[in-house]
């Protein structure tokens, strides 16, 4: 036989067994079980909150609650026993950190606050800290949290508002409030518009020494300028409103930077207390109203009860406030003060969740970037409470976020179009359990 008919028996004998071989490699590829409590997150924008940039067409992975790898497709190695959930088109953020709110139902039962941790969980609000109230049962509740299991937003607490008429007592009931184990402590130093009495300085100085005996951080309510000159120079930690009768100047500023002392605005604070004079346009606002309560709404659209705000000195005043609350904080953020997202939510009116959404818009119109006003959201929030495992999407972490449907970077109302939460890697339950 000719040698090229040789040479052509061996090609086509190569081709034959690279064809075998290589209909052996396509054939059904043997199911690979998922592992439990790891998923991928694939296809999504990233905000994590600490890069300086998105990551696109992005990669979360999330095993046990934890964040265990973040960043594109092309640099994650997807693990191919992950659960994958397609967030192709959407936005993934880091969840909402309320450094002001409050968790305090009526009764104080632990169905009803889980209720409103639930509620504020559905709104995208993961954490919150819940500044004045709660009992030994949100103590407990706040030590079962670490779990890998969670679905609702995470709570710590300053237990209740410390109040005193001598230094002798103020120490009494630090002591006794700081033994309920505590997170951190809180005082109010504000006259209310002219209807109260201040707590006095020779007080609250003998709160704040003794609150740092017990190794706590003392958050101090306030309205005026001077009360937060005078506090901060005591030594308060945390201021928890903003200041509303003045515009803040340099010696503020500086005595916020040298300590690193954080501001919570809760500008929807002061908006609650004048926006029921009439009918507010979010009463016809769809994600607002698959959660609230009819029969309040009914009681804020009485008449009367508009009729009385509209003649109400202190309604009007905190008009004004608003505004110069809204003019500091763009100082402030401007001059490098540290801004901690909060809203004073709880109390009757002031709606848990959705004013939280509604704070991020008005911090926008205030000046800040939608950018800006996220990081308050989340990595200042957390790094202001000190919670260490929160704020941010990074190895390590508490696997808390928002998806999206569209791009908050854009426009900051696109956080109240959200598709999903998740805590601790768990999608929190649509309706109250």
């Amino acid at each position: 036989m000719p040698q090229h008919h040789y040479r052509f028996i061996d090609q086509l004998s190569t081709i034959l067994i690279s064809s075998l071989l290589l209909a052996g490699c396509m054939s059904e590829p043997e199911d690979i079980p998922i592992t439990p409590g790891l998923k991928a997150f694939v296809g999504a924008q990233i905000i994590d909150g600490y890069s300086e940039t998105p990551f696109e067409d992005g990669a979360l992975i999330i095993r046990d609650g934890e964040v265990e790898a973040v960043g594109t497709q092309t640099t994650i190695i997807i693990p191919t026993d992950a659960e994958q959930i397609d967030v192709t088109g959407k936005t993934i953020i880091p969840g909402l950190i309320n450094t002001h709110g409050h968790v305090t139902p009526t009764p104080y039962t632990e169905a009803n606050i889980l209720r409103q941790l639930q509620l504020y969980a559905r709104y995208g609000v993961t954490t919150v800290v819940s500044l004045g109230g709660g009992e030994q049962l949100g103590v407990r509740l706040r030590d079962q949290q670490e779990t890998p299991s969670l679905t609702h937003a995470r709570l710590y607490l300053a237990g209740p508002v410390i109040t005193a008429e001598t230094p002798v007592e103020a120490r009494a009931r630090v002591n006794e409030i700081a033994d309920m184990n505590v997170d951190l402590l809180k005082i109010r130093v504000d006259d209310y518009l002219g209807t109260a009495n201040k707590m006095p300085e020779a007080v609250y100085n003998a709160i704040i020494d003794q609150a740092h005996e017990r190794d706590l951080r003392l958050m101090a309510h306030l309205y005026y300028l001077e009360d937060a000159k005078s506090l901060l120079a005591a030594g308060a930690d945390f201021v928890a409103h903003s200041i509303r009768d003045q515009e803040v100047d340099d010696e503020l500023i500086d005595l916020l930077n040298e300590r690193g002392i954080c501001v919570c605005p809760t500008l929807m604070r002061e908006v609650s207390t004048f926006v029921y004079e009439s009918r507010p346009s979010f009463f016809d606002d769809p994600f607002f109203l698959r959660e609230a309560d009819p029969s309040l709404l009914a009681e804020l659209e009485d008449p009367k009860e508009q009729e009385a705000i509209q003649n109400s000195e202190s309604a009007q005043q905190n008009k004004f406030g608003l505004e110069v609350a809204k003019r500091n904080l763009k100082k402030l953020i401007d001059e490098g003060v540290r801004i901690s997202f909060g809203t004073d939510t709880g109390p009757r009116g002031r709606f848990q969740g959705y004013f939280e959404q509604l704070e991020l818009e008005q911090m926008v119109d205030a000046g800040l970037s939608p950018a800006q006003a996220l990081v308050s959201a989340n990595r200042d929030a957390a790094s202001c409470m000190n919670l260490e495992r929160l704020g941010t999407l990074e190895p390590g972490k508490w696997a808390d976020l928002i998806v999206l449907n569209a791009n908050p970077l854009e426009d900051i109302r696109n956080t109240r179009d959200i598709d999903s939460v998740w805590i601790a890697g768990n999608r929190v339950p649509d309706g109250i359990d």
